[in-house]
């Protein structure tokens, strides 16, 4: 798998802010979605629910 596909995803947290900022690395299709951000509905170990994580800039 190549790095230069690798994103970020950041969590929002749940509606107490319980989570945020949780961390996930994840692959994107580059040719079908240039251009759009991601924003996906994923597990958080922390808050212990499905909260929503966005695409953030690479370090």
């Amino acid at each position: 798998m190549s790095q230069d596909n690798l994103i970020r995803l950041v969590s929002l947290g749940d509606e107490d802010g319980k989570g945020k900022g949780h961390t996930i690395w994840s692959h994107k299709n580059t040719k079908k979605l240039r251009g759009i951000k991601l924003e996906l509905k994923k597990f958080n170990p922390i808050s212990k629910t499905h909260t929503v994580y966005r695409e953030k800039k690479s370090k």
